[in-house]
């Protein structure tokens, strides 16, 4: 198969951005996964310093917190100070002890070095109760909050530039569900009041690829918003935990840009597209199991809802399926570049998060791998690159329907100069390789090598003595033209191309 680079045309600049994560009060992402004062892992502020490397080697740029559902409920002035009481969390039904608050959030995004990007509470919240959270975060002495955050020991203020009004607030399983109309206003209201402490501040709102809530808010206040929130989750099996097979999880990347092109639609409609841009600040293959919780009828008992989510933790479900789609969705967030310019995993740690913690250490699932390759090895700039006579392959989904999809998925990157270009190169097929010769430019590369991340399976995995996935590389060799390549079946492949000046 022929694979043709044009580096000329270009796609748009990647912001770092779309490489972020997300951490909410669930399960074990907080208490026992980033924080977990101490433990003989831990620093002197409680935070894991093994969670804090293998962050910091991935780079998070930015990190979203606290949820999430867990945020509509969630009143953050009962996590700061010295005197802090444990509060029921209504959303996942749990006592949530408020040790973990915004200052303590705060020092662990300078731990990682990545940008705080703090989502408000609009579901029980206030318009007032956010604009005062800006006010402790961002003002220096000025006011009741700030003076309070300066009381609490920080004497600097936290600059936080990105913020999120409200998390799914269209959805009916989150807590104070709002109707488009109110919504729009809401939004209005929160972002005139915070911009009003800091007009610096870069604002999202909840959204959702949906024409009717979307024209309420961005009629209504998309001049006062700079981003535009979407999530999503392919594999929903919250009540179930019946995780997609391999070719199910493959058939779920027919579909990956559908609702990045109908938000830009809609944005491009109402003449937002150079204004406004999308943040996919929640997303991940498959949904968390939590039975019961959002469910017309809840369940009743701990041992009904609490008890199961600990079926998060097992590290045989993230399997080669889990890193192939997740390259694949990366792919899609580049291809878009020019409209999506954040993103966010969701989680980070634990759940079906990209690092799982145990008392010993962690384990590096296979969706962390993707990270390091994608995040360390990617060139900033994305061109085009198309294959001709694409192999096809097909796939059977969750409703047993065959699905056709294409064999594999290819972003071309580079950087400021021309002498590299970088590929991302994904095989979706679980048995068949296939044989690539790469065209760039009509040039004559110099030399190239390969970073692969497979497993001896398509389901294998990684866990606490388990290294079923990981990163192979092959070193620096000559290039012949065009290059020709064998791209491993359910592989995810960065191949590094020097090129004459």
């Amino acid at each position: 198969m022929n694979l043709y680079v044009q580096t000329s045309r270009v796609h748009g600049r990647a912001s770092p951005l779309l490489y972020g994560h997300f951490l909410e009060h669930f399960h074990r992402q907080i208490y026992g996964g980033v924080f977990a004062p101490g433990h003989p892992l831990a620093d002197e502020d409680g935070f894991r310093m093994d969670v804090l490397e293998a962050l910091r080697h991935i780079k998070v740029p930015i990190l979203r917190w606290p949820g999430g559902c867990f945020v509509s409920a969630y009143h953050w002035q009962k996590g700061v100070g010295q005197n802090r009481v444990a509060s029921f969390d209504k959303a996942w039904r749990v006592e949530d002890s408020n040790r973990f608050g915004t200052d303590e959030f705060i020092k662990l995004c300078r731990k990682i070095g990545c940008a705080p990007y703090l989502c408000t509470n609009a579901g029980t919240g206030t318009l007032e109760e956010m604009s005062d959270w800006v006010e402790y975060c961002n003002l220096t002495k000025q006011g009741e909050f700030a003076k309070q955050r300066i009381a609490n020991g920080f004497p600097s203020p936290h600059q936080v530039k990105y913020w999120s009004i409200g998390n799914e607030n269209y959805g009916s399983w989150e807590l104070g569900a709002k109707a488009p109309e109110e919504w729009s206003r809401l939004v209005l209201e929160a972002a005139k009041l915070m911009k009003h402490v800091d007009p610096t501040l870069s604002l999202s709102a909840a959204a959702i690829a949906d024409i009717d809530w979307n024209l309420h808010l961005l009629r209504a206040a998309g001049h006062q918003l700079d981003w535009i929130s979407i999530h999503a989750y392919w594999d929903a099996i919250h009540n179930t935990n019946a995780l997609a097979t391999y070719g199910q999880t493959m058939a779920y990347t027919q579909s990956l840009g559908e609702s990045i092109d109908k938000v830009r639609g809609l944005l491009t409609a109402l003449g937002l597209q150079t204004s406004i841009k999308i943040a996919f600040d929640e997303w991940n293959l498959r949904g968390w199991y939590h039975p019961g919780m959002h469910t017309a009828q809840l369940a009743r008992t701990e041992a009904e809802y609490l008890t199961p989510r600990d079926a998060n933790d097992d590290n045989s479900a993230y399997t080669m399926a889990d890193a192939v789609f997740t390259a694949c969705f990366l792919n899609e967030l580049n291809r878009n570049c020019d409209i999506v310019g954040m993103a966010n995993f969701a989680p980070a740690v634990n759940t079906r998060g990209c690092i799982y913690t145990h008392d010993k250490g962690i384990v590096l699932r296979t969706t962390y791998h993707v990270f390091d390759l994608y995040v360390n090895h990617l060139l900033p700039t994305v061109v085009d690159a198309y294959c001709e006579e694409m192999p096809l392959a097909v796939f059977t989904d969750k409703q047993n329907c065959p699905v056709q999809v294409n064999q594999l998925d290819v972003i071309a990157t580079v950087g400021d100069t021309a002498d590299q270009v970088v590929l991302a190169v994904v095989n979706k097929a679980e048995y068949d390789a296939v044989e690539l010769s790469v065209q760039i430019d009509q040039r004559k590369p110099l030399r190239y090598c390969c970073l692969t991340l497979d497993g001896e399976t398509a389901n294998s995995y990684n866990d606490v003595d388990v290294q079923g996935a990981s990163i192979r590389s092959t070193p620096w060799q000559p290039a012949a033209s065009p290059l020709r390549l064998r791209i491993s079946p359910h592989s995810v492949n960065i191949i590094k191309v020097e090129m004459p000046r």
